[in-house]
């Protein structure tokens, strides 16, 4: 799935990639590096209402550990959710950057 994070984040306007992706140079994904992330985990920018949705709805999906919590990202592992459902996500993600 690490193949279809990348091109569908790339596809969204002014994107790039150096092993996350950016947008003006800031951060809006990329693959979980903290030893505190389970393996195949995406790290996406979402607002904290809906990151706190997002973690009660499916958190067979979404999750935090202490050293994402401070920061306004959440948690994806990437096995549990549809190309659908990654592409919506990396489109708020992308709005959110953009809106820094």
């Amino acid at each position: 799935m690490e193949d279809e994070w990348v091109a569908a984040g790339m596809a969204l306007e002014g994107v790039t990639f150096d092993g996350v992706l950016r947008v003006g140079g800031r951060f809006m994904a990329g693959m979980a590096k903290h030893r505190s992330a389970e393996a195949n985990s995406l790290v996406v920018r979402v607002g904290a209402e809906e990151r706190e949705a997002m973690l009660a709805e499916r958190p067979e999906v979404y999750y935090l550990t202490d050293y994402y919590r401070p920061h306004g990202v959440v948690l994806v592992r990437l096995g549990q959710v549809s190309e659908g459902e990654l592409r919506d996500l990396l489109r708020t993600s992308w709005r959110i950057t953009r809106g820094c």
